[in-house]
């Protein structure tokens, strides 16, 4: 019998590569969770194989070969550089075998002394579906305990609650060609345009075809997505559950409720709506601190518009109430009948690579496998029964916030992580420090030598990254796509299937983890989300359950369900009406909103917020290789509204230490730059940088760990900080060509942050030194063959060191930081020797003219603000114009948005702009 579904097309053997003959072979990207296809040249080069080019896939669904920035430069972040490549045992080297039975022996220990609730596993959005499904099952049906999570707890939590709440199972409703057809595209809690680029294009595209479609940017900071936007609400951060409690009661209000689908296809409407009714215009414009007509715009345009889209993402999920966010926006979409059509329903989009492959194989401490509940007896009964497993998890297990807790209270002894960077992603980082200080046994699955997690492990394994890593991801739209294996992993790295199978034998499982190829855990995974299914649960593989490893190998993109009546896949779901929970009808849930935990007070009078950087990546371990990913951005920074910058007496650029009443070591400092886009008393900080990037960059200790109820998704878009001058005696810029002598002149330095360069690495350092002080201690730090030259005076301090002629190291030391453009310092680290006259300019702090062109606007192409506006004092009066003269834009895209922000900065060419964008839309 031929179980191929049709989506599977058989292939004729490719011949093996020779040096004169490039290869193709078709991967995804490993970043956010568009799930976008990658199409990678390859090389033999002395018999090894060498990846050579990269771009995007034109055929996959996800991006249509469109890349973001950070897809377009994987492989610049690919290097075996800094790769964690033996497994250690308190930081000696050790084989597989003893890291494995030593892990093995102490989870037997840990179990047989304290339960099995004594051991945990936190894992990650970075695994595949395979991963993720053979830790699961260890843990839930082997070790019998549901502590294992995922930093996907941080990411998407609350949207998966809402979906089970409203329709019965963890479903995504839209897909991406929706964004397309919609007529009102609501963005609330996203900034596509710097978390999801790919997207945030289809959706420009989308505007420019049809300019009859609206769209809205909910979010209290106007970010680079409100330059697509009809409009922009500026809402007071956390109350986004008021402002749609507020439109249910419009729409009931103004006769636009879809009263058959109501009645036909959902349940709890009545309690709903009554619990949204004090919610009106006045209220709605009172409690969100906004005008009144915008309130009345944004509700109008949803009642006639005959399809909308709401795009919700971490602005909805990371908060307190996250999950009944969620719930308030589903709610409008069932009561006006705007789900389950073309261009319609809530879409919840994911921030990492396989977030909803793990949600399907039981990743979250709260699920079991295959979308079957860990409550439910029956469910528990069936999975087991599946496995063979001699036990079974019978409660949910401890989510991150509470895993982390439990670990500091002794009530956890054994934790093995495994691709995440908790010490830093998770709120309360003190209190996350503490723990794995005190666990018994810290176990890390990693690709890299250092992070901040790291050296609290006891035991490291080297894992297999992107390009080495086979086996599937799910994206944000229910798409299964392929992320081949296409390089030997380097040294002794292995899959993280792999290395838990190996514990798993050890504990004396072997039997249920021998698993040869990652297509044969793919293929129980998909015999399970069929195994007893009678259509009770939307997961459904069983058209994959009979799937050779040829056919995985070969395996195309596809959204399921995939059934034998649905073989190649499912592109939206809920069009007949039907859901999964008991009665077939979805649920309306009532919402009474509630304010973010961390409340600003006269000691902590700001909200902080956070997010992410256009070209970084969560902890930086792969995107921070790139030099050219850091141009845009160098450094972490806080963004203040003008007044509240000259409030405080802060300057543009100096540094500020920010501090909140949980905090209990240093006070975070960052940079100062300018927002005029934010709301005032607000503050914005990226996610991304860390201890292992700077003395003072622990973002993660700011916030307390408030979390939603339901869901466990921690609350890191609203802190409470106070803001002060960080104030130094000396600040001042360092360049450095060898890395590994970072730490011995860092030390020396009261404050540091880097950055990467291509020749070495900058850092923005300050000191309350004097200036003798820190001459005398640079002099003992360098190395002795390095030649120094230093010019000093009462205030201020200049080093420079070469070695055979070459810039070695320089430093820039004043009362006020120099501010020297890093290309030119990076140029000249680049030069071969340094001549008499660049070493005088060197000393003199003064570079060429030609660097002087201000912020990186265009990572591809290294545009500068300062050529893109001589370009448009020259004519080039549109984004299209731009990117014909200067190429920028023309690539990955993700810079447009910036673009059209500095076109309207130019008051002269205000009308050129705007007709020359008209003539492009209606084009």
């Amino acid at each position: 019998m031929n179980h191929t579904p049709t989506h599977i097309i058989p292939v004729k053997p490719v011949p093996v590569s020779t040096e004169s003959v490039p290869s193709l072979a078709q991967t995804t990207c490993p970043y956010c969770g568009v799930g976008c296809g990658v199409d990678i040249t390859m090389q033999q080069e002395a018999g090894n194989t060498v990846l050579t080019s990269l771009t995007g896939t034109p055929e996959h669904p996800a991006n249509f070969g469109r890349l973001c920035v950070k897809g377009t430069n994987l492989l610049d972040t690919n290097s075996e550089n800094g790769r964690l490549l033996f497994p250690a045992i308190n930081g000696e080297r050790a084989s597989w075998d003893e890291a494995t039975t030593a892990i093995a022996e102490k989870m037997v220990s840990v179990i047989k002394t304290h339960g099995p609730d004594a051991v945990a596993l936190y894992v990650s959005g970075q695994l595949l579906t395979e991963d993720y499904y053979v830790a699961n099952k260890l843990m839930k049906g082997y070790v019998g305990s549901a502590n294992i999570d995922t930093n996907s707890r941080l990411c998407m939590s609350s949207a998966v609650g809402a979906y089970k709440r409203a329709f019965g199972e963890d479903i995504v409703p839209c897909n991406y060609d929706d964004l397309e057809q919609t007529d009102l595209l609501i963005l609330t809690g996203s900034n596509a345009a710097w978390t999801h680029p790919v997207l945030f294009q289809r959706m420009e595209r989308a505007k420019r075809r049809n300019p009859d479609m609206k769209v809205v940017v909910v979010d209290p900071r106007a970010t680079d997505s409100a330059t697509l936007a009809d409009f922009h609400i500026a809402l007071k951060p956390g109350t986004d559950a008021v402002l749609f409690n507020g439109l249910l009661t419009f729409i009931a209000e103004n006769d636009a409720l879809d009263n058959a689908f109501i009645q036909a296809s959902t349940n709890g409407f009545t309690d709903a709506l009554k619990a949204a009714a004090d919610y009106s215009v006045s209220e709605v414009a009172k409690q969100c601190d906004i005008p009144e007509h915008e309130v009345l715009a944004f509700y109008s345009l949803f009642l006639n518009s005959e399809r909308a889209i709401t795009f919700f993402s971490m602005g909805i999920n990371q908060s307190n109430s996250g999950v009944d966010k969620g719930n308030a926006i589903i709610n409008c979409h069932l009561a006006s009948g705007k789900i389950g059509k073309a261009g319609s329903g809530p879409f919840s989009i994911t921030g990492q690579p396989n977030a909803m492959g793990g949600r399907e194989v039981g990743g979250l401490a709260n699920m079991l496998a295959a979308h079957m509940d860990i409550e439910n007896a029956e469910h528990r009964e069936r999975v087991q029964r599946f496995w063979d497993a001699p036990t079974i998890a019978e409660k949910g297990g401890l989510k991150a916030v509470d895993l982390f807790k439990r670990i500091n209270e002794g009530k956890v002894k054994f934790v093995w992580i495994m691709a995440t960077n908790p010490v830093v992603s998770m709120p309360n980082r003190s209190e996350v420090e503490a723990a794995l200080s005190k666990c018994e046994m810290v176990v890390v699955s990693d690709i890299v030598q250092k992070n901040d997690t790291l050296k609290y492990a006891h035991i490291t394994l080297p894992a297999t990254g992107w390009s080495e890593k086979n086996g599937t991801v799910t994206n944000s739209e229910r798409r299964i796509s392929r992320q081949r294996g296409l390089l030997t992993p380097p040294g002794e790295a292995k899959h993280d299937w792999q290395a838990i199978s190996l514990v798993a034998a050890k504990l004396g499982f072997e039997s249920a983890f021998n698993y040869q190829h990652p297509a044969d855990i793919f293929r129980e995974h998909a015999q399970l989300t069929a195994f007893e299914n009678d259509r009770e649960r939307a997961l459904n593989l069983s058209a994959f359950n009979h799937i050779s490893v040829a056919e995985y190998d070969n395996l195309r993109p596809v959204q399921w369900p995939v059934t034998d009546a649905a073989k190649t896949g499912t592109a939206r779901m809920f069009e007949n009406g039907h859901y999964f929970t008991a009665d077939g009808k979805a649920r309306f849930i009532a919402i009474t909103p509630r304010l973010p935990e961390q409340q600003t007070s006269a000691e902590f009078p700001f909200v902080l917020n956070t997010g992410r950087s256009r070209d970084q990546w969560h902890t930086m371990t792969r995107t921070g290789k790139a030099a050219k990913l850091l141009k845009h951005a160098p450094h972490a920074t806080l963004a203040l509204h003008p007044k509240d910058r000259e409030a405080l007496g802060i300057e543009v650029n100096s540094l500020v230490a920010l501090d909140s009443a949980c905090n209990t070591g240093e006070p975070v400092i960052l940079p100062v730059v300018e927002d005029a886009q934010l709301r005032r008393k607000t503050c914005f900080a990226p996610i991304h940088w860390s201890a292992s990037w700077g003395s003072n960059i622990t973002l993660g200790a700011l916030f307390n760990g408030a979390h939603d109820p339901l869901s466990g998704q921690p609350e890191l878009k609203h802190g409470a900080v106070n803001l002060t001058p960080a104030n130094f005696e000396l600040h001042g810029q360092m360049i450095i060509a060898d890395d590994s002598k970072l730490n011995i002149v860092s030390e020396h330095f009261d404050y540091w942050a880097k950055s990467v360069l291509d020749g070495g690495s900058t850092l923005r350092v300050a000191s309350n030194r004097d200036v003798p002080t820190m001459a005398r201690l640079l002099r003992g730090a360098l190395p002795q063959a390095w030649v120094l030259t230093m010019m000093q005076s009462a205030n201020g301090l200049v080093v420079l060191a070469t070695h055979d002629k070459q810039l070695q190291f320089g430093l820039w030391l004043a009362e006020d930081f120099p501010a020297l453009p890093d290309e030119w310092l990076d140029d000249c680290l680049q030069k071969d020797a340094i001549d008499a006259e660049l070493q005088a300019s060197l000393l003199r702090g003064q570079p060429d003219e030609a660097f002087l062109n201000g912020k990186l606007v265009c990572s591809c192409f290294s545009v500068r603000e300062k050529s893109i506006e001589v370009a448009i004092a020259e004519g080039a009066c549109s984004v299209e114009a731009l990117g014909e003269k200067l190429k920028c834009g023309t690539n990955c895209g993700s810079c447009k948005p910036e673009l059209k922000q500095i076109l309207q900065r130019q008051p002269v060419l205000t009308a050129a702009v705007a007709l020359t964008e008209e003539v492009v839309t209606y084009d």
